[in-house]
């Protein structure tokens, strides 16, 4: 049976405590489908503010599901456990094509980042289609050449106000695209371990001066995973100050109602 986030088990100590790697805060959750314009069924969650005051809306965009990418890589999961409390911000996640998680496997087979564009536009529709505002895509390694390739182009081009790209490898995605958010001159922040196995910050400044809005983020002592609490927290805190417009530290305690992952 799939678990029903709604059904999260929340308790108050009432004392602030720390916001952990497994800390789920308040929001309002529930499990989400969608299909594409080629037919296919994608499987996802939806976390918003539990007040019902949304201040910007996360649709993410997974690592490679080939190498174990997937709605709950673990960045996009603490999104999914914080933001919505600690930021205003809604956070959308999915399965691509073929990719299987908790929550369940998407229609359809891997793609190789061609098909995913049916799948990138279907889950920003969504969220147009559910009133969700100031929509950003979120990629990460492979997700960010899907937004790349494909989060300037129409419809979701009209539909997102930017990106932000964790770990971009720019090997799918490469001069071409560049060159077309260069042209439409939408927002893109730029995240760039310094330890990246695959684009560092001196080859990505170089790649992406294509691009002039673009905003370089170097993070030193990252790897390509932004393994470490220290990192997720740094992603997270430049995800919100880049959707919200203001530099955002996160709190990293929370004096409330806290639930943990089901067993």
């Amino acid at each position: 049976m799939v678990f029903d986030p709604a059904l999260l088990d929340f308790a108050d100590s009432g004392a602030p405590v720390p916001v952990r790697a497994a800390t789920i805060l308040p929001a309002v959750r529930e499990n989400i489908e969608f299909t594409t314009a080629d037919g296919l069924t994608l499987l996802g969650e939806l976390a918003l503010p539990a007040d019902g005051d949304i201040r910007g809306t996360l649709i993410t965009l997974h690592p490679l599901p080939t190498h174990g990418g997937f709605m709950d890589s673990h960045v996009f999961k603490k999104a999914s456990y914080r933001l919505p409390a600690l930021a205003g911000i809604a956070v959308l996640r999915f399965n691509t094509r073929g990719t299987s998680s908790p929550r369940g496997t998407s229609d359809g087979a891997f793609s190789d980042g061609v098909g995913e564009r049916a799948d990138v536009a279907a889950a920003v529709q969504f969220a147009v289609d559910r009133g969700l505002p100031h929509r950003w895509l979120v990629g990460w390694s492979f997700g960010t050449e899907l937004a790349l390739k494909y989060g300037a182009l129409d419809p979701v081009g009209g539909q997102v106000e930017g990106a932000v790209l964790l770990s971009p490898p720019l090997h799918r995605a490469g001069d071409a695209d560049l060159a077309v958010w260069a042209a439409a001159g939408k927002p893109l922040a730029v995240l760039v371990p310094e330890l990246d196995d695959y684009l560092r910050p001196d080859a990505a400044r170089e790649r992406f001066m294509a691009v002039p809005q673009a905003r370089l983020v170097p993070v030193e002592g990252a790897r390509h995973l932004w393994v470490g609490e220290k990192y997720a927290a740094r992603a997270l805190n430049e995800i919100a100050s880049t959707v919200l417009g203001r530099p955002v530290e996160l709190p990293t305690e929370w004096n409330g109602p806290v639930a943990a992952p089901p067993a």
